[in-house]
């Protein structure tokens, strides 16, 4: 029986690296041992005046640390927070790095889509309308859950990610960074 190929070894070797490396991470991880919540979105009410009539929704994983990140993810036309955070995968991946999520929604009553105005100058400039209230949201829930100011994050997708653009320049003071997934331009 012959050896296996250099390249197989490698992908061998890539491979028992990986699960080495994920296992370690794991247990790494200051969240790691911990209960996780199961479903969890909630419904937030009073974070604030909230010009631009949006509802914000949050998920905190079981256990998350004072100082923790905060990552806003913003839905598309058509789409609801719950929507977003059960096809989203962000519960996941909050749950395994330990971070909050808030997912702001907005309605047929502010677009008859149920997307978010970032083309309109009265809900995407800094302290107007739907950005307003997000800025609410995220002022809420770094109070909430003791996060750290300079780790809030911000994505958003299709007019979610139009908003997002306009968020992140609107408000480099708040956003560490964000990323826009199949926006507008």
């Amino acid at each position: 029986m012959r050896s296996p190929t250099l390249p197989r070894r490698l992908v061998h070797l890539a491979t028992a690296a990986a699960l080495v490396l994920a296992a370690a991470l794991t247990m790494l991880s200051p969240l790691a041992g911990t209960a996780r919540a199961a479903g969890g979105l909630e419904q937030i009410t009073g974070f604030g005046s909230n010009p631009g009539n949006l509802s914000m929704y949050a998920y905190e994983p079981a256990g998350l640390p004072a100082g923790a990140p905060l990552v806003v993810a913003m839905h598309g036309c058509t789409q609801s927070a719950t929507d977003y955070h059960t096809h989203s995968g962000w519960q996941k991946f909050a749950d395994a790095w330990g971070f909050a999520v808030v997912y702001p929604q907005t309605s047929s009553a502010n677009n008859s889509l149920s997307c978010f105005n970032w083309f309109d100058p009265n809900d995407d400039t800094r302290g107007k309308g739907e950005a307003a209230s997000v800025i609410q949201m995220v002022d809420h829930a770094a109070a909430q859950y003791g996060t750290d100011r300079s780790r809030i994050f911000l994505t958003g997708l299709s007019a979610g990610g139009g908003m997002t653009a306009d968020l992140l320049a609107a408000y480099p003071d708040v956003f560490a960074g964000g990323a826009v997934n199949s926006g507008p331009p």
